[in-house]
């Protein structure tokens, strides 16, 4: 995961939103899930990545890794600040979470859905509802809720009932 192409994705995504608006995407490690600065929206999108553990080498895939989305628009100036979440590893009780690598096919996918919700929640636009939830990961892949710093905070989808 770099920042200058998760940013050249998310230029490409926000080409079409209201003429005149500029976006930008930031990275904020301290952007937090259960709140968010008044005048900012929030969303949380997810996605699938690979992990390595930095203490054991173990490497391992989760296809629920969330991303906190905080976005704002102010005089045609609209910013988003995102933080993918980190997981830890099951083999290593004394293990720092570990942060994602996202990979490129999944950041395009990502940025559409992020988008998608910059259009609903800015811009107060009435998408239609598509019968199948947007997923842009493989949901037969594993999954280590145990684990997922989204599962631990109650926004991880596959724990829900």
């Amino acid at each position: 995961m770099t920042d200058p192409e998760w940013t050249r994705k998310f230029q490409i995504t926000t080409r079409d939103l209201k003429h005149g608006d500029s976006w930008h995407l930031e990275f904020d490690e301290n952007l937090v899930d259960v709140c968010q600065k008044p005048g900012w929206k929030k969303c949380i999108v997810h996605t699938g990545a690979r992990f390595r553990c930095t203490k054991c080498s173990r490497g391992w895939s989760s296809n629920m890794v969330m991303v906190v989305c905080h976005m704002q628009l102010r005089n045609g100036e609209g910013i988003v600040k995102v933080r993918p979440s980190c997981q830890k590893c099951k083999e290593c009780s004394e293990a720092p979470m570990e942060k994602p690598s996202i990979p490129s096919d999944n950041i395009f996918p990502l940025m559409n859905n992020l988008v998608q919700k910059i259009r609903v929640k800015c811009y107060n636009e009435n998408l239609e509802r598509k019968k199948k939830h947007f997923r842009n990961f493989d949901g037969n892949k594993p999954h280590e809720p145990a684990h997922c710093e989204a599962c631990m905070r109650g926004f991880c989808p596959k724990n829900r009932s």
